[in-house]
């Protein structure tokens, strides 16, 4: 089959043949319809500090997917060949004490997939059963693509209840401004996100912020006063990673104000702490999905709202074909686009 190898420790990747994977008893074969290029792709293609640390080649990453299932292990029980599937790409021990407890996503032995086992950016892959999430008819391929980094957003936005609550969103790339549809759509008040992109806060204010703020130009407090917030936001997402972003929502939070942070930041930054206490802020880390609920959440979410489909589907930039891979990452590189979604049903 024809894959994106990483094949040795340096920049760049290959469009190559490979070895069909073979299917294990619990395992299934997927036909990769549709990828998605994520921020961890771009870290394996750019071969930073963080990929030289984490990863090992040969790989093939990518971990967001949409694609049929062509074959199942003699295991297998709750997948059937035809399927339409995306995938948990977390896969879990199932032994540990979380794993035990019902707590797969807090694995202590978590295996990556496209990180630590071969991924999506393939004609073929395989995958544990277990892991495989089936779509309803409503789901299209390219939407279908997103479920994982969709997955991070609702896992964020639901971490704390939102229903008349006025939220505050950094960070507008993918994740982030599909955080903010979700928002929307379960039932908060007020909606502002920032960025440093004007791009991209544009998008934000098409998936329903009430108002957005360039924090490269001007402050978060002049958005309270548009909005008429006097106490500060309830609830706050942190999705950008950007070392001032954490610090500037705290900032402007109402005491007993909570914060999901998913955003990952490349070096360190302080935290006013005394504000934290006396304040009485409660901060949550967020990493990938909740297992399964997450998945049962977003795709109950979808199946019943066309108009959500309509505003998380209006992320995607562009889906190109998967033989121009290289013009999509370059596209996915720049920053200010949403999502870019490779079709290998074209090579």
């Amino acid at each position: 089959m024809r894959a994106l190898l990483k094949s040795r420790p340096a920049a760049g990747l290959t469009l190559t043949e490979i070895p069909d994977p073979e299917c294990g008893p619990d395992e299934v074969i997927v036909r990769v319809l549709r990828t998605g290029i994520c921020g961890t792709d771009l870290h394996i293609y750019e071969w930073d500090d963080w990929a030289a640390e984490a990863i090992k080649t040969p790989l093939v990453p990518g971990h967001e997917f949409y694609g049929e299932v062509v074959e199942i292990g003699e295991a297998v029980h709750d997948v059937v060949i035809g399927d339409r599937v995306s995938g948990e790409g977390h896969i879990v021990c199932g032994t540990c004490r979380n794993c035990r407890a019902g707590r797969r996503q807090m694995c202590i032995r978590t295996i990556g997939l496209g990180l630590q086992r071969n991924g999506a950016f393939a004609e073929f892959l395989a995958l544990p059963a277990s892991n495989v999430w089936v779509h309803s008819r409503e789901i299209a391929p390219e939407l279908g693509a997103m479920f994982d980094p969709l997955g991070n957003a609702v896992h964020t936005a639901l971490a704390f209840p939102l229903v008349g609550e006025d939220v505050l969103v950094s960070g507008c790339g993918p994740i982030g401004l599909m955080s903010i549809a979700v928002a929307r759509h379960v039932g908060a008040r007020y909606i502002v996100a920032t960025d440093v992109s004007p791009a991209r806060l544009a998008l934000a204010a098409g998936m329903g912020a009430d108002d957005t703020v360039d924090v490269a130009r001007e402050r978060i407090g002049r958005s309270q006063k548009t909005l008429g917030l006097r106490e500060g936001f309830d609830i706050g997402f942190e999705m950008s990673g950007a070392p001032a972003a954490l610090p500037e929502m705290i900032e402007n939070m109402n005491h007993g104000g909570r914060i999901a942070m998913l955003g990952l930041s490349a070096q360190p930054y302080s935290v006013d702490w005394n504000k934290v206490v006396t304040h009485m802020l409660t901060l949550s880390g967020i990493y990938g999905r909740e297992m399964f609920e997450t998945w049962n959440a977003m795709a109950g979410m979808l199946q019943t709202s066309a108009h959500l489909r309509e505003r998380i589907s209006s992320v995607i930039s562009d889906t190109i074909p998967a033989r121009d891979w290289e013009a999509g990452f370059q596209a996915a590189r720049s920053g200010g686009t949403g999502k870019i979604i490779l079709d290998w049903t074209v090579l």
